[in-house]
């Protein structure tokens, strides 16, 4: 099981490194694209499993009412929310326009390794 774990993580590592910078998307986006459908967890639990020096860009994930899921008191929350207006993501009351942001087509089925 956690040999077949690991190959998903990599799965969704590989999705979300396809996220253009400027853009998000969301953990059920990802879960879809990897053919992982009603997994969404999955994705955020390979998301903070990650090392502290991957090259993934894990602050492009969001949940999908267009914010960011850690809590917003602590210095995770912070450092994605900084990550990410760095690459030009405008913030609105916690919020990001899932429509402006959003990596929408950007993020093809095409290449997807499990479905």
């Amino acid at each position: 099981m956690m040999v077949e774990r690991k190959g998903l993580y990599e799965i969704i590592y590989e999705m979300v490194k396809r996220i253009p910078k400027g853009k998000v998307a969301t953990y059920g986006q990802i879960a879809r694209l990897c053919g992982l459908r009603e997994h969404a967890r999955l994705v955020g639990y390979a998301l903070h499993n990650l090392k502290p020096t991957s090259d993934v860009p894990w602050q492009r994930v969001i949940n999908s009412k267009g914010m960011i899921s850690l809590p917003s008191q602590t210095g995770a929350y912070e450092r994605q929310k900084k990550l990410l207006e760095k690459e030009g993501v405008v913030f609105k009351k916690k919020k990001i326009d899932l429509a402006k942001y959003g990596a929408g087509p950007s993020l093809s089925k095409a290449g997807s390794a499990h479905r």
